[in-house]
């Protein structure tokens, strides 16, 4: 499988394409000149809670989480230098409201909460998006969980260890066989 392929069935299992797999097909060769124009910035803080957001939707199991592989980092060097203007203020913005929604809910910012309440927080904000983006007009921005998610799934499943301990890895493959024998549980394939 290449990483077209890959994308393709991450984005099937969002339910829509993914913002920014343009970006990863052309290397960020975004030729817009206002792509980064809003000057972010993100701070060591910033990167932080991505990360346990990003690790709150994929945890470590018997494999490392989206925090080991430094998705919250790599959202941000998305974000900062291959999104447009306006799919940044939905991000950036949508970084305050998770944190304001976990005030409201729990009485506590998101990186002071339990781990359970971080869960239940981003299943919710997961059935809202789900609504959000069936109800969204042509034009509307994406809801600012979506973009989270996608950057999350992306950045895992495409960094050292999500390819090569969350997905079967063959570094050097041998022939080619479009027809694999697949049992139920097994890993994906990050090579083909």
């Amino acid at each position: 499988m290449n990483r077209r392929d890959a994308l393709a069935r991450v984005s099937l299992l969002l339910g829509g394409t993914i913002l920014g797999a343009e970006v990863f097909m052309s290397g960020c060769t975004n030729h817009n000149k206002n792509v980064g124009a809003a000057g972010i910035n993100f701070s060591n803080e910033d990167v932080a809670f991505l990360d346990e957001v990003a690790e709150t939707i994929l945890p470590a199991t018997d494999t490392p989480g989206a925090k080991a592989a430094k998705v919250g980092e790599f959202m941000t060097v998305i974000v900062r230098d291959c999104y447009e203007e306006k799919d940044q203020k939905t991000f950036v913005d949508g970084m305050q409201k998770l944190n304001e929604a976990s005030k409201k809910q729990y009485g506590k910012y998101f990186l002071e909460s339990s781990p359970e309440e971080k869960h239940d927080l981003l299943v919710a904000l997961d059935r809202e998006q789900k609504e959000y983006m069936d109800k969204k007009k042509a034009g509307d921005p994406k809801h600012y969980f979506r973009l989270m998610k996608e950057l999350t799934l992306w950045g895992y499943f495409t960094s050292l260890q999500g390819a090569t301990q969350a997905l079967r890895y063959v570094a050097i493959p041998g022939r080619y066989d479009g027809c694999v024998p697949y049992k139920k549980g097994e890993k994906a394939w990050a090579t083909s």
